[in-house]
C-alpha cells in the first residue's frame, strides 16, 4: 500500500544473512531499512559511481552467496539519474541482481514517460527487479514490484509486506489506472515536463541558486547550505502563495539543507518565472541579513 514498504519488504525478503547489498550512498530510507531488515551485510558505494561499485564487487563478490545492488532511477533529493547501463554491465560482469528504484523515473524520463528504460534505449529485462510508486506520476498510494514471473510469484505468495497487509483501496487503484490511461493517450504532457523542468533549472541557475547535480528531471533542488535558511525561505514563500518544503538535518548534511522543488506538466511559464524571481530574491534578502534569518522573517 506504500511505496516505503515495498522496498523494506521486498530487499528484506530476497536476501538474507550470508549476502551482500550494495545500494548507492545517496539511497532512499527505505533502501536502507530494507537492507538493515535483511540481515545481510549492507555497503554503500559513492553516488552513481560504477566503477567504485566494479571495485567493490571485485574484491567482495566471492566472499557471499548473493549480491543485490540497488540504484535509483532519478534520485529524489539531487534531481539526477544513474547511468543504468552502466550499472548494468557490472551486474552482469559479477553474477549480481539489480534493482532499480523508479519512484521518480516513471512518468518523467522517456520519450513517453516509461521510465529510465525507455531514457536509454536498453532491455527493460536487463534489470532483475523494478520497484516504483503510484504516488507520484500515478496520483495515486501504493508501491509495485515488476520483474520475472518467478521473481513476481515468490514475492505474491511469500513476502510478508505483501501478503500479510491490506490491499489497496479500490479509488487508489482507479485513480491510478486512470493516470496512467492519460499518459497513454497524452505522451506530449511528458514533453511539457521537460520543457518546464528545463525552463526552471536554467533559470534558477541564472539567478545563481545552487541548485546541485539536479539535470534533466523534474526534481529541482535549491540548496542553501543552512537548515534554518531552508526553512524561512520556505516560509517567505508560502505567504507567495509557493508551496515548496524544506529538507533540512538529519534528512541531509547541515551543509546540503535545501528547499527541493517539483516541476509538472501543469505548471505554466509565468509560475515558474515567478517561482524562481521570488526564491532568488528572498534568499539573497535573507543571506544579506542575519538578523532576518534569526527572526520571524
Amino acid at each position: 500500500v506504500g511505496g516505503h514498504a515495498t522496498n523494506e519488504t521486498t530487499i528484506g525478503h530476497l536476501v538474507g544473512p550470508g549476502d551482500l547489498i550494495l545500494h548507492d550512498a545517496l539511497s532512499h530510507n527505505s533502501i536502507v531499512q530494507g537492507a538493515l531488515l535483511s540481515g545481510a551485510k549492507r555497503r554503500p558505494f559513492p553516488h552513481n559511481d560504477y566503477e567504485a561499485l566494479d571495485k567493490m564487487l571485485t574484491a567482495l563478490r566471492g566472499q557471499y552467496r548473493r549480491t543485490l545492488i540497488i540504484i535509483e532511477g532519478v534520485y529524489s533529493m539531487d534531481g539526477d539519474f544513474a547511468d543504468v547501463p552502466k550499472f548494468v554491465e557490472v551486474k552482469k560482469r559479477h553474477r549480481a541482481m539489480l534493482m532499480v528504484d523508479e519512484a521518480h523515473s516513471f512518468g518523467t524520463m522517456g520519450e513517453t514517460g516509461h521510465g529510465i528504460a525507455e531514457h536509454f534505449g536498453f532491455d527493460a529485462r536487463d534489470v532483475d527487479i523494478w520497484m516504483g510508486t503510484l504516488s507520484k506520476s500515478a496520483s495515486s498510494c501504493g508501491g509495485y514490484i515488476a520483474g520475472s514471473e518467478a521473481l513476481v510469484e515468490l514475492l505474491r505468495y511469500t513476502a510478508p509486506g505483501f501478503v500479510f497487509s491490506v490491499g489497496m483501496p479500490p479509488g487508489q487503484v482507479a485513480a491510478a489506472i486512470a493516470s496512467l490511461d492519460v499518459l497513454g493517450r497524452e505522451p506530449e504532457r511528458v514533453q511539457r515536463l521537460r520543457h518546464n523542468s528545463e525552463l526552471f533549472l536554467s533559470l534558477c541557475k541564472d539567478a545563481g541558486l545552487d541548485t546541485g547535480d539536479s539535470c534533466g528531471t523534474p526534481v529541482v533542488p535549491v540548496i542553501t547550505g543552512n537548515s534554518l535558511l531552508a526553512l524561512r525561505l520556505s516560509n517567505r514563500l508560502k505567504k507567495d502563495g509557493i508551496n515548496v518544503q524544506p529538507i533540512l538535518y538529519p534528512a541531509v548534511d547541515e551543509s546540503a539543507a535545501r528547499l527541493r522543488f517539483f516541476i509538472t506538466s501543469e505548471h505554466s511559464e509565468d509560475q515558474i518565472r515567478f517561482t524562481v524571481e521570488r526564491t532568488a530574491h528572498h534568499h539573497n534578502d535573507l543571506c544579506d541579513s542575519p538578523a532576518k534569518l534569526r527572526g520571524t522573517a
